[in-house]
């Protein structure tokens, strides 16, 4: 494991840890807290480059919107007191079952992110939030959805670039917003077998004005349910609207068989943590199911 390194940097800004990259001419990895790179191994590697001393560990409020710098811990994720009222908290509960307290303690938000490992248990809800990632490369800073940064990354199309921050946009205004994150794993602190985001609101008649729904560990990254979201849509969720969201949802996923769990159980049990995850939703909007 990384026994073919010759040497370890630790640059003291973004620009710096860009030039090391660069010079690396595709032998440096970047490595934050380095829990799913010393996993990942590195054949190849000549330059390990750690960024957690580059001014990437902050959680700040901007208008209508979170920054999250990518070397947070998740710890410091979940501990946090501005994300706890943010949103119902989801992020910090969804920080809290990602692994152990010793993995959380050093494991970024940037790192769960980077690796686009589509078991990440904080791009579900990153994803409900409709969060941004932002790029650093040799021309400057760009802003892509999360989205599009999951499936580059997955493909290493931003090996020569640096995830600097998640921007957070503020949920939409209003009162009657439910929040719900959803996993489950062979054990506590287990990666998911399938884990569940969702936010909904309600309008003044009780019908739902927006829901957002969103997977991983079930395809390739971590995905939006889109046709599931539509269907909730202006309808007053009942448990056959929730049944029938969960159905789309199933029909949405598209999960493998491997060592923890078969795809048949995937698929089954995105449709069960899903209609768990509304239902939560729903009860926290003041709806009654």
């Amino acid at each position: 494991m990384f026994d073919q390194v010759e040497a370890f940097c630790r640059p003291a800004s973004v620009p710096e840890a860009l030039r090391l990259l660069q010079r690396g001419k595709g032998q440096a990895r970047i490595v934050a807290g380095g829990t799913d790179v010393v996993v990942a191994g590195g054949d190849g590697v000549r330059i390990l480059i750690d960024i957690t001393r580059a001014g990437l560990s902050y959680i700040r409020r901007k208008p209508q919107a979170l920054v999250i710098g990518a070397t947070t811990t998740l710890a410091e994720i979940e501990e946090s007191e501005l994300l706890r009222k943010f949103a119902g908290g989801i992020l910090p509960v969804a920080a809290a079952t990602c692994g152990s307290v010793s993995n959380r303690n050093v494991a970024t938000v940037g790192g769960n992110m980077a690796n686009a490992s589509s078991a990440a248990d904080l791009a579900a809800p990153l994803l409900v939030l409709e969060a941004s990632a932002v790029l650093a490369d040799a021309r400057g800073r760009r802003k892509l959805p999360l989205a599009g940064y999951l499936a580059g990354a997955s493909t290493g199309a931003f090996s020569n670039s640096i995830l600097v921050e998640l921007i957070v946009p503020q949920p939409p205004d209003g009162k009657r917003c439910g929040w719900s994150f959803q996993k489950l794993g062979r054990t506590a602190i287990d990666i998911s077998l399938v884990n569940v985001a969702a936010g909904l609101q309600l309008d003044t008649k009780g019908r739902v004005k927006w829901a957002r729904i969103a997977l991983a560990s079930v395809a390739p990254t971590a995905l939006r349910a889109e046709a599931a979201e539509r269907r909730m849509a202006g309808r007053i969720p009942d448990a056959a609207l929730v049944a029938e969201a969960a159905a789309e949802v199933a029909r949405a996923v598209n999960p493998i068989t491997d060592v923890r769990a078969s795809a048949g159980y995937r698929r089954d049990m995105s449709a069960v943590l899903s209609a768990r995850a509304l239902q939560e939703c729903v009860a926290q909007a003041g709806g009654a199911l």
